[in-house]
């Protein structure tokens, strides 16, 4: 039950994600789908390959709020809580990150 709550962080970071790719038309939807599945898969690769996706995730969604910031700033609309919110949710999604180096995750996932 315990190692189901650790993962719930990432899976939810990774559905956020999927959520950004599919309102953008993106293909990568599918490679958010791909991680979300592979969360079952015990194998120490997978926590190094969710690591980096995650931190990826937080790239895009920093990259995100920069170029939504500038269309606002452009226009002359508010652009301050659409920047805070979006970096809540970059830092949200690096943070999950760290969850794989949690003891019960790196006896799931194994050395690595």
């Amino acid at each position: 039950m315990k190692t189901a709550l650790l993962l719930l962080a990432p899976a939810l970071a990774l559905a956020t994600l999927a959520a950004h790719f599919y309102r953008a038309g993106s293909a990568l939807l599918w490679a958010c789908v791909l991680l979300l599945a592979l969360l079952g898969l015990r194998r120490a690769w997978v926590a190094r390959l969710e690591q980096g996706a995650l931190l990826l995730g937080a790239g895009e969604w920093a990259w995100t709020a920069a170029l939504l910031a500038q269309e606002r700033l452009a226009l002359g609309q508010p652009w301050l809580r659409l920047v805070m919110i979006l970096s809540a949710v970059a830092l949200f999604t690096a943070a999950t990150a760290v969850v794989f180096q949690a003891p019960r995750l790196r006896r799931r996932y194994g050395p690595g």
